[in-house]
């Protein structure tokens, strides 16, 4: 990230500090508003974390994995609401637990707490790719919604193209985790799914946002600066 600190012998302060506030303003929206933070990371993170702990410890029990994971989940839903922080991201990951643990518990198969994954997974790369065939990368319908810009950026043909190129690396995301998950969960390998899910949780997740940051911030910058 360009060093928006002034130089006593550098004439570009200007477009320099334009250049970091953009970049700046790209990278949050991206971490705080697309993943909810560090906070949002912990809130869809813990409670698989959790499972997979406990699953391993009561020597593959399903019943009390699934307890301590929903207890932990309504924990962190109640800890958000008692501090009035944002709950966006703790409610739609606790009832992406809910629906994980309401898999398992159904069919009494451990792997199934995974499955609501690996079907969302496959839904979100099948639509990002559709999405880039027909021209309205949903990287670029995302982040025109998240800066108020709507779809101007479709007349825009190198911030078409942008987008279009940052939405392959969701492809690459959501694809990537079905290609290491699928195979487990159909081995019913419980404890390296469960780790995989993790590391391709919110890390995968983290890495993809700070590599499509880096692809936007030039097209933002150069943006900037023609205005």
């Amino acid at each position: 990230m360009t060093d928006p600190t002034p130089h006593p012998d550098d004439n570009s302060e200007e477009p320099v500090s334009a250049a970091s506030e953009d970049d700046l303003r790209a990278e949050r929206l991206i971490l705080e508003r697309a993943i909810g933070g560090w906070r949002g990371m912990l809130d869809s993170g813990l409670p698989t974390v959790v499972f997979i702990t406990v699953y391993v410890i009561a020597s593959r029990d399903l019943a009390p994995a699934l307890i301590a994971a929903v207890v932990v989940g309504v924990l962190l839903a109640g800890y958000r609401l008692l501090r009035r922080q944002n709950l966006q991201q703790v409610l739609t990951g606790f009832l992406g637990l809910a629906i994980a643990a309401g898999f398992s518990a159904v069919t009494g198969q451990a792997e199934n707490f995974f499955l609501p994954g690996l079907i969302t997974n496959t839904v979100y790369g099948s639509a990002f790719v559709v999405s880039i065939l027909i021209r309205w990368p949903l990287l670029g319908v995302a982040m025109g919604y998240l800066t108020g810009e709507g779809t101007a950026w479709r007349g825009d043909k190198a911030l078409m193209r942008t987008y279009a190129a940052a939405s392959w690396i969701w492809v690459g995301v959501f694809f990537g985790r079905l290609a290491v998950q699928g195979p487990l969960y159909l081995a019913g390998a419980i404890e390296l799914l469960g780790v995989a899910r993790v590391v391709m949780g919110w890390p995968l997740f983290l890495a993809g946002a700070y590599v499509t940051y880096r692809v936007l911030a030039p097209v933002y910058r150069a943006k900037r600066a023609q205005q």
